[in-house]
């Protein structure tokens, strides 16, 4: 979770990710964060975000995107 956490805070350090819940939907990130952010996800993780986990609701918050990030590892 460190890790992610850190590839957060590089995004939007002035976000805190242990209570917000509202990432995509309250468009806190734009478009070129999501990018970046499914791009770091997945280099630091070494995991590949498919279509299926592209949802608005994966990435709303931190514990939301690490839970992601468990099951896809759980699946490679």
């Amino acid at each position: 979770m460190d890790e992610l956490l850190e590839i957060l805070n590089e995004i939007r350090p002035d976000i805190d990710y242990d209570t917000e819940d509202n990432l995509i939907d309250g468009k806190i990130f734009d478009s070129f964060s999501i990018i970046s952010l499914i791009s770091d996800i997945c280099d630091t993780f070494d995991i590949e975000i498919g279509p299926k986990w592209m949802r608005n609701e994966n990435f709303n918050s931190a514990k939301a995107m690490w839970n992601m990030i468990q099951v896809i590892q759980e699946e490679e």
